[in-house]
């Protein structure tokens, strides 16, 4: 009997890299490959990589430099491993890659790693392969569904693809380089992979896209879905507990999204925005296409149908041209919202991008004392919006044995980790917790016995992040 092949895969990046990298495991299983924790002892590794932020070529080519060492160590012991570099700069940068990295025997784009199997077929005849082609085909016809055991091992929340690629066009962005244009999947295959999922113990999914509300798959009915039309269908099914999206554009926010979030106790209420800056004349120059006011009417319509929803964002700081003025808008945008918490970044700039063009740059002293002022803000904003948890009992969803001997660690509403003592039975359970501590960004908390709690977060708005409702004219 052949002896297992053994893949091992590291991911930088996003969500969808996380869950390309699932699908290239499903895919090369049926080719004998299974998956191991060390790239020391592995016949393939996968570099699943991202491009968004600064130095990510760098990061690429560091890792190769060791993978040359382990590969060269494992030819002098009779064994061949191959390299191959997936993802964002492998699309963004192929020709140089195959060009300056010899170790490397396969460079495919994320629209191509379905074609994984016949690239490594190339590999071992000795040519080395480069496939970065946007095909008409559309890859999710062609990946094999992930076995049962594949994804019980995968735990109890999974992510689904439902939209890739984005049009936006942002100056800042690469994305509509590297992922091409604004693809939807159709609605019977989301919900095909959906009931898979559940019938074998998923209990979370999480709809992921470059530009998920900008989802307009096919429906049985023939005609374009909208992203909240789609998490009603997926509501039905039976075994799933809870839904979320990510990531979302304010230009994008239609009104059967706003419906779900007031109609559907599956549709968690928890939204990641990213608004990038408070500046409306930043914004223009980063073709955002939204103003900060439109931002801030789109929050509006979302509390007006929840008024319990959080949000998390995502803030460039010191983009090309950025005063401290702008930047002092951007502060009291995040003032008056009230975050959970969001990512904030100094500006890099992307190879062949619009804004990559720009000359009048902000110094890096600036970008950094910026950076740690709305970081300090956007901080203390998270920790009071945890505080407030102490004391009340949340639902909880529980996802696997914690660190500490005993402990079983779950998920709120909102994404907090909430740690209880209990036996690992509960996994895959939403229970109520009674939360009385918090460790850093961690609840700490005791299952609540005879009580019951919504998926809500109920009186947990603190004075500091009570926003006063802003009358909306529209998004």
């Amino acid at each position: 009997m052949t002896a297992p092949r053994k893949l091992h895969i590291k991911s930088f990046g996003c969500q969808m890299n996380v869950y390309d990298a699932q699908r290239m495991v499903d895919t090369l299983a049926p080719e004998g490959f299974v998956e191991t924790a060390s790239a020391d002892d592995a016949d393939l590794v996968i570099l699943n990589t991202c491009h968004i932020r600064e130095k990510a070529s760098e990061k690429v080519y560091s890792e190769l430099g060791k993978l040359r060492l382990a590969k060269a160590e494992a030819a002098q012991s009779g064994k061949q491993m191959n390299v191959v570099v997936a993802g964002c700069v492998a699309q963004a940068e192929g020709d140089e890659i195959i060009r300056r990295a010899p170790v490397v025997d396969v460079v495919v784009g994320p629209q191509s790693y379905h074609n994984l199997p016949q690239l490594l077929a190339k590999a071992k005849q000795g040519e080395r392969a480069l496939d970065t082609d946007f095909p008409v085909e559309d890859k999710f016809g062609f990946l094999p569904a992930p076995k049962p055991a594949a994804i019980r091992a995968r735990g109890v929340s999974a992510f689904v693809t439902v939209q890739e690629g984005c049009d936006k066009f942002c100056t800042f962005c690469v994305v509509p380089y590297t992922r091409g244009a604004e693809v939807s999947r159709p609605v019977a295959q989301i919900v095909e992979d959906t009931k898979r999922l559940a019938d074998n113990g998923v209990r979370e999914i999480t709809l992921i896209g470059q530009n998920v509300n900008g989802y307009h798959g096919e429906g049985p009915d023939g005609r374009p879905w909208a992203l909240g039309t789609l998490i009603f269908r997926l509501a039905e099914i039976p075994g799933i507990a809870r839904i979320r999206y990510s990531t979302s554009h304010p230009r994008d926010v239609e009104d059967t999204l706003i419906q779900a979030h007031r109609d559907l106790p599956q549709l968690m209420p928890f939204v990641h925005l990213p608004v990038q800056s408070g500046s409306d004349r930043i914004l223009a120059a980063m073709n955002r296409k939204h103003t900060a006011d439109d931002y801030r009417r789109v929050i509006d319509r979302f509390r007006a149908a929840r008024q319990d929803i959080a949000f998390t964002s995502d803030f460039i700081v010191g983009f090309p041209g950025e005063t401290e003025p702008d930047f002092a808008d951007t502060l009291a945008l995040v003032t008056q919202i009230g975050y959970a918490g969001a990512y904030s970044f100094k500006y890099s700039p992307r190879p062949g991008t619009p804004a990559a063009e720009l000359q009048e740059t902000v110094s890096q002293a600036d970008m950094d004392e910026r950076l740690t002022r709305l970081q300090t803000l956007i901080d203390s904003q998270q920790a009071a919006f945890n505080k407030v948890a102490i004391g009340q009992t949340v639902d909880v969803l529980f996802e696997r044995a914690a660190r500490n001997p005993g402990q079983i660690v779950g998920r709120t509403a909102f994404l907090q980790p909430a740690h209880v003592m209990a036996s690992e039975d509960i996994i895959g359970q939403v229970l109520p917790v009674h939360i009385e501590s918090l460790e850093r960004y961690s609840l700490i908390g005791t299952l609540a016995q005879g009580t019951s709690a919504s998926a809500s977060r109920p009186n947990l708005s603190p004075p500091e992040l009570s926003q006063p409702v802003l009358t909306a004219t529209g998004a």
